[in-house]
């Protein structure tokens, strides 16, 4: 195989498909914080551009009412995944441990879920799609790992069982 033609086909099969790239003008209407206020807990996370352009994700996370996590979800159109395995995001993180979610459908009651501890830096977060289990309400479920053609949300959630304030700012999320 002639050198240019092996380049040509290693090139291709690295495009990644991007989900959602903030910028200054990012609509981010479709993304959403939910708190545990829905089971009467008093944690409260917010969801705003910043200045720079990325999106950012903060707030506390209270231990009061039984309450515990807060969540940003983002509900998309379907999304195909084709042939890739991975998601990658582009974040910076605080130094805490979060969850990234997935749901192939929005119809699903339950999310395919990995975690992941940010360093206070901006990294890039790979995520390997059939490493993601399913869970519901803090409880793993006997399915089968992420094995699905499409996805239709996706959520961040802190709740590591502490009482704290948070902040993520995310530049990227790309399927990979």
């Amino acid at each position: 195989m002639k050198p240019l033609a092996f380049i040509l086909i290693f090139i291709a099969t690295m495009t990644s498909t991007p989900i959602f790239n903030f910028t200054k003008d990012s609509n981010i209407s479709n993304w959403r914080v939910v708190d545990d206020v829905v089971m009467g807990g008093r944690s409260n996370g917010n969801f705003e551009l910043t200045k720079n352009g990325h999106g950012r994700f903060s707030g506390k996370v209270s231990l009061e009412n039984n309450g515990g996590f807060s969540s940003l979800r983002y509900f998309t159109d379907t999304i195909s995944i084709g042939k890739h395995t991975k998601v990658s995001i582009k974040l910076k993180g605080d130094s805490k441990e979060y969850q990234f979610r997935i749901k192939a459908s929005r119809n699903e009651r339950f999310s395919y879920i990995t975690t992941f501890k940010t360093t206070g830096d901006w990294e890039t977060i790979i995520i390997d799609l059939k490493d993601m289990y399913p869970a519901f309400r803090g409880r793993t479920l006997n399915y089968p790992n992420f094995d699905k053609n499409t996805i239709e949300q996706l959520a961040f959630l802190i709740g590591n069982k502490k009482a704290e304030a948070f902040e993520l700012l995310i530049d990227e999320i790309t399927l990979e």
